[in-house]
C-alpha cells in the first residue's frame, strides 16, 4: 500500500472550498490585485472540476452590503454546489456546509476565502480542529492589510494547517503529464502564468521546424565580411 504523504495533496481524498468571494468584500483587498485574485479563484474553480474534487461554496450575507459571489464560479464548475447560510461569520458553523463536507468522506480540504484573516481562517482552523487536513490558498484569499495577511499565515500555520499557492494546487491536483487531459491542464496555467504560455509558444514552433523545416532560409546567407 502507498504510503500516506499528509504534506501534499492527494486529489482523490480532497474537496474544494471556495468562501466568499464576493464583489463587496473584494473591495477590501489591499495585498493583492484585483484581477490576480480574480484569475486565481477562477482557476481554482476550473481545476477542481477538471480533476473531479468536490467542490462547495458559500457567501456571506450575498444581499447585503457584501455582495454576491463572483459568477466566474459556478460558470466554470456548474458541478460546484452552493450552501447559503444564516449569518455565520465562520462558515464552519453553518450544521449543513459541514453535513456536506463529511458527505463526501474526503479529508483533504484546500480552503480559500475572502477575507484572508477570517473568511478563509476561522473555517481552516476549525477544521483543523476537526481532525481535516488543511491547506489554505492564500493567492486566492484576499485580504484588507498585508499585515494582517502575514499574522494570519503566522495563525494558521501554528494551528497545523498549510499555506499553498494556487499553481501549487494545480500541479499536486494535476499529479503526472502522463494522463489525456494534460493539455487542458497546462491551459489553467497558461491562465495563471502568461510567461508559461510563451514558453509554450516557443517549444510548439521548435517542435514545427523539427517536423516542417525551417520558415526562414538563413543558410542561404552568407555572413557579411567583417
Amino acid at each position: 500500500m502507498a504510503k500516506v504523504n499528509k504534506w501534499m495533496i492527494d486529489p482523490d481524498d480532497a474537496v474544494m472550498l471556495l468562501i466568499d468571494h464576493q464583489s463587496g468584500l473584494f473591495q477590501l483587498v489591499k495585498d493583492i490585485e484585483l484581477p490576480v485574485l480574480r484569475s486565481n479563484v477562477i482557476a481554482l474553480a476550473k481545476v477542481a472540476r477538471l480533476a473531479k474534487v468536490p467542490t462547495f461554496t458559500t457567501a456571506s450575507v450575498p444581499d447585503g452590503p457584501n455582495g454576491p459571489l463572483i459568477p466566474e464560479i459556478h460558470e466554470q464548475n456548474p458541478e460546484a454546489v452552493y450552501i447559503p447560510r444564516s449569518g455565520q461569520v465562520n462558515a464552519w458553523d453553518n450544521p449543513p456546509w459541514v453535513e456536506a463536507i463529511e458527505a463526501t468522506g474526503r479529508k483533504t480540504l484546500l480552503i480559500a476565502g475572502t477575507l484572508t484573516s477570517v473568511c478563509m481562517a476561522f473555517p481552516a482552523i476549525s477544521a483543523v480542529v476537526a481532525g481535516y487536513n488543511v491547506f489554505c490558498i492564500i493567492d486566492a484569499s484576499g485580504n484588507h492589510s498585508q499585515m494582517a495577511t502575514d499574522l494570519t499565515l503566522t495563525r494558521i500555520t501554528q494551528a497545523g494547517a498549510m499555506p499553498i499557492d494556487t499553481f501549487a494546487v494545480l500541479g499536486e491536483l494535476m499529479s503526472t503529464w502522463n494522463r489525456p487531459d494534460a493539455m487542458d491542464f497546462a491551459a489553467i496555467m497558461v491562465d495563471l502564468l502568461p510567461h508559461y504560455g510563451a514558453l509554450m509558444e516557443s517549444y510548439n514552433k521548435a517542435q514545427s521546424v523539427q517536423r516542417d523545416g525551417h520558415e526562414t532560409t538563413l543558410d542561404q546567407f552568407e555572413a557579411s565580411p567583417a
